[in-house]
């Protein structure tokens, strides 16, 4: 048995730090092993991160997040790239968080520097397929992901 991990502010900090000096823009801090059957890890986000709309298809593969410091807009869409409903998340504002089932197609947005969200979901990790990206978005990387991200963020202008 290993001893208790605190989510404590030196911790927030310490991810928040490293998320500034990311290329992605983002960081995470797994409380898990790898072969745990039960995820659970914080991930700290900068406002140029990008997250392009993803779904997981596995029957296990709920998640719950929940935002312990800052702000995300989460965007939900349809199979065809509708955006079917908007939500901003934001530590102790009207909503924390969000569990997502699985085959659910979203995307996150960082709406404030420093953001530290607390996801958890069955493992064991597998990264998202081909077959789980939304092929109405850009992948990470493409020359088109600026003009969408842009997007994403506008729907959050009065947030």
């Amino acid at each position: 048995m290993s001893a208790p991990r605190y989510m404590d502010a030196a911790l927030f900090q310490g991810l928040a730090g490293k998320a500034k000096d990311s290329p992605r823009g983002r960081a995470h801090h797994n409380f898990h092993e790898m072969e745990e059957p039960c995820h659970r890890m914080m991930v700290g986000m900068q406002p140029e991160t990008y997250i392009p709309p993803h779904r997981h298809l596995s029957p296990d593969k709920a998640e719950a997040l929940l935002v312990l410091k800052g702000k995300l807009g989460l965007l939900v869409f349809s199979e065809q790239g509708e955006l079917l409903d908007k939500r901003v998340l934001e530590a102790g504002g009207e909503c924390v968080g969000v569990d997502l089932s699985p085959g659910v197609f979203h995307a996150l947005v960082v709406l404030a520097p420093d953001t530290l969200m607390f996801e958890c979901k069955a493992g064991p990790y597998r990264p998202v397929s081909e077959a789980e990206m939304a092929h109405w978005a850009p992948r990470e990387g493409d020359a088109g992901v600026a003009a969408y991200h842009a997007w994403m963020l506008a729907q959050f202008a009065e947030a």
